[in-house]
């Protein structure tokens, strides 16, 4: 199987769609179709862009047809805690799909948050894909961690190799694992916003901040083909992170 791993959406469905077509897919049906490969989600599909609500049903209704994978980000696990009625914050990106959930009708809004419920609930923690030659996870996994799902390798999986500490804007310090990285297994991720796919040592980041201006970005593999288009939201450099390689 060949696959087109998607970056972080977060509710930019337009760039979504205009992605989608880029990389050769036909939309029919409302869903983009394309033989012989496979679209994959590596999460964070919500919060802070113009229809989170829209990139949820959607990609809901592609991996109840088993035409996607998905596995979830932080957002989305922020998303389904508030959904359930866990206590959490409603900040740093939730408020936007909060906001449009409030606007539904009560039969609407349940439907809703039910399916985003079940993706959730069913979606593995990382994806293992090609007979385990490629991980899939929304910020990264150390190789030493694949095939467990407790909860360090959870908190690493959903956040980043985080330290405890937080830089000056807020944000968690991360390690930068990626550099660690040894090895033939191909690791793709997002989570950290980048102004380019990076890649170093058989990781690849392609999250390039489209929420924040920056682009929407795939990964083609096998054949390690980046594919992008430009974000219509406005650009934010102080939410892109550099690294010295």
């Amino acid at each position: 199987m060949k696959y087109d791993i998607i970056g972080d959406i977060h509710g930019c469905f337009k760039e979504y769609q205009e992605l989608t077509e880029a990389l050769g897919y036909s939309w029919t049906d409302g869903l983009p179709k394309q033989q012989d490969r496979k679209l994959v989600f590596l999460g964070d599909l919500t919060d802070r862009g113009p229809e989170s609500i829209k990139v949820m049903e959607h990609v809901c209704d592609l991996v109840e047809q088993k035409q996607a994978l998905y596995t979830p980000g932080n957002h989305c696990n922020k998303l389904y805690r508030y959904l359930i009625g866990r206590n959490v914050q409603v900040k740093h990106g939730l408020e936007t799909t909060v906001a449009e959930l409030k606007e539904l009708d009560e039969a609407r809004r349940k439907k809703v948050s039910d399916r985003f419920c079940t993706l959730y609930e069913n979606a593995p923690l990382y994806l293992e894909l090609d007979f385990g030659n490629l991980v899939v996870a929304h910020a990264g996994i150390r190789a030493d961690y694949i095939g467990q799902t407790n909860k360090k390798v959870k908190t690493f999986v959903l956040y980043g190799d985080i330290t405890g500490e937080t830089n000056p804007d807020g944000t968690p310090v991360r390690r930068d694992w990626a550099k660690e990285h040894h090895g033939d297994l191909t690791i793709v991720y997002g989570h950290t916003p980048v102004e380019d796919v990076r890649h170093i040592k058989n990781t690849w980041n392609i999250d390039t901040g489209c929420v924040f201006g920056g682009k929407l970005s795939a990964l083609r593999y096998p054949e390690m083909k980046v594919v992008s288009v430009p974000s219509t939201m406005p650009f934010v450099p102080e939410k892109f992170r550099s690294f010295d390689d």
